[in-house]
C-alpha cells in the first residue's frame, strides 16, 4: 500500500495521510485553515510504500492533477513497467504521457558495462569469435566504448543498464 501525504502550502492549515484518491478528495474538501478558509494547494509527498513505488512517484513529479494516476499506475503496473517508465521519463527525458510499455528501451538487468560486453560477446553480437580468441579480447575498451551508447542506473536495490532508443 502506497501512503501519500497532502502538505498545505499554508502555514495555517493542517495536512493529512491518504492511500487513495477518494481518501484525497474528501479530506481536501473538508481542510480549512485556521481562518476558515478552504485549502487549495499542495505539496504531494510520497510517506511509505514499496521502494520501487518511491522510485516511481519521484519520476512521476507527484502533485495536485496527477495522485489519480500517480496510485494506479503504483496498484496496477507490474515492476518491468515502473522499471521502464522510471529509466524513461525519470531519467530519459521522455513525456509523461509515453506508454512505457511501447518505449524503445534496451534493457539489462546486470550490475556492470563489462559483464554486458561479455554478455554481448557470448551472443554473437561481434559475430563469431573463436574460443582460442576470446582470452585476447579487450572486454574493458568494450565496456568502455558501450559507455558512450548505454547508462547505469539502480532502481529498487537492482542494477540495471539500458539504452534509449
Amino acid at each position: 500500500m502506497t501512503i501519500l501525504f497532502a502538505q498545505p502550502y499554508s502555514l495555517d492549515a493542517t495536512g493529512f495521510y491518504f492511500d487513495s484518491i477518494e481518501q484525497y478528495e474528501t479530506n481536501a474538501s473538508s481542510n480549512r485553515d485556521r481562518y476558515g478558509c478552504k485549502v487549495e494547494e499542495y505539496e504531494i509527498q510520497f510517506i511509505d510504500g514499496e521502494r520501487i513505488d518511491a522510485q516511481l512517484a519521484r519520476a512521476y513529479g507527484l502533485y495536485q492533477c496527477n495522485i489519480a494516476a500517480f496510485l494506479d499506475a503504483a496498484d496496477t503496473w507490474d515492476d518491468d513497467t515502473k522499471i521502464r517508465y522510471i529509466i524513461a521519463v525519470g531519467e530519459g527525458g521522455y513525456s509523461h504521457t509515453d506508454d512505457p510499455d511501447t518505449l524503445d528501451i534496451d534493457l539489462y538487468e546486470i550490475d556492470t558495462l563489462r559483464e554486458l560486453a561479455e554478455q554481448f560477446v557470448e551472443d554473437g553480437l561481434f559475430g563469431e569469435i573463436p574460443d582460442n580468441l576470446r582470452g585476447y579480447l579487450d572486454y574493458d575498451a568494450i565496456a568502455y566504448d558501450l559507455g558512450v551508447d548505454y547508462s547505469e542506473t539502480e532502481i529498487d536495490n537492482r542494477k540495471f543498464i539500458y539504452r534509449l532508443g
